[in-house]
C-alpha cells in the first residue's frame, strides 16, 4: 500500500524549519520557555499565495503570528529580519531603557 500523505509533504521543509525556527529566537531575543512554531500552508483561493510561511510565537503574556508570502524552504534570515524591523515600536522602549538609540 502507498503512503497517501506522501505526495502532500514539501521535501526538505524539515531542516529548514528549524533554521527558521533559530533564526526567530536570535533575532526577536525569545526566552527558552517561549514556544516558536512555524508551519507551511497551502491556499487555493483567488488572490491567496499558493504558499506561505505562518510563524506562530507563543507566550505566557500573549501571542504573536507573522507570515510570509513564500515556502519555508524560500524563508531566509532577512526575511525574519524584516519581521523584527516591522515589530520595532514594540521591542524599541527596551532599547532606550539601555540608553541605546
Amino acid at each position: 500500500m502507498s503512503d497517501l500523505f506522501a505526495a502532500r509533504r514539501p521535501t526538505g521543509t524539515s531542516s529548514n524549519s528549524a533554521n527558521v525556527k533559530r533564526w526567530v529566537r536570535e533575532l526577536f531575543a525569545l526566552a527558552d520557555e517561549v514556544t516558536v512554531m512555524v508551519t507551511e500552508l497551502r491556499c487555493s483561493e483567488p488572490g491567496c499565495p499558493p504558499l506561505e510561511t505562518v510563524i506562530a510565537i507563543l507566550t505566557e503574556n500573549g501571542n504573536r503570528q507573522h507570515k510570509l508570502h513564500k515556502s519555508i524552504e524560500e524563508v531566509a534570515e532577512d526575511d525574519v529580519r524584516s519581521l523584527v524591523a516591522d515589530a520595532v515600536p514594540s521591542i524599541e522602549p527596551a532599547k532606550s531603557e539601555k540608553g541605546e538609540n
